[in-house]
């Protein structure tokens, strides 16, 4: 098993890598030309594909560089470069645009029917604890009463 080992992990390593440089945009390539790159992950088996995620590719993290505020409030540019957001949710202009095309009084109906809705399933589910009689007999959940036949236990 561990000889199986020592052939499949450097193999999934050299695939990930190669798979990685493959789809790398030009620009993120750091110290060799892609080529190079790619050259150096399929001859040199262990030593390229660690090469390759070490040192070949400029790393960033979601929502921008350093994983700082780079992508998240002033315009989405960090440290020179265009940042992608990571969510809608933390785009600030998507989520004033929400409500631009709403009306305050579409909003009021909407709390409004909203709230409604809350009081009719308080009323219901109020109804539901009045309406179910307890029998406390086999352990009270059961909900009915000792006269209803109840369906067979299988």
């Amino acid at each position: 098993m561990l000889r199986v080992l020592m052939f499949l992990v450097p193999l999934a390593l050299a695939i990930y890598a190669l798979v990685d440089c493959i789809s790398t945009k030009d620009d993120e390539v750091r110290h060799l030309p892609k080529i190079v790159w790619i050259l150096l992950i399929v001859f040199a088996w262990i030593i390229g594909p660690v090469a390759w995620i070490m040192a070949g590719r400029r790393r960033t993290f979601a929502g921008g560089e350093g994983g700082g505020l780079a992508g998240r409030g002033g315009g989405g540019i960090g440290r020179g470069r265009q940042t992608r957001w990571v969510a809608p949710d933390d785009n600030p202009e998507f989520l004033r645009s929400l409500d631009d095309g709403r009306s305050p009084k579409e909003s009021e109906e909407d709390r409004e029917l909203l709230e409604s809705w809350e009081e009719d399933l308080r009323r219901r589910e109020e109804e539901l604890r009045h309406n179910e009689p307890r029998n406390d007999d086999d352990g009270g959940g059961t909900g009915g009463s000792g006269d209803e036949p109840r369906p067979p236990k299988s």
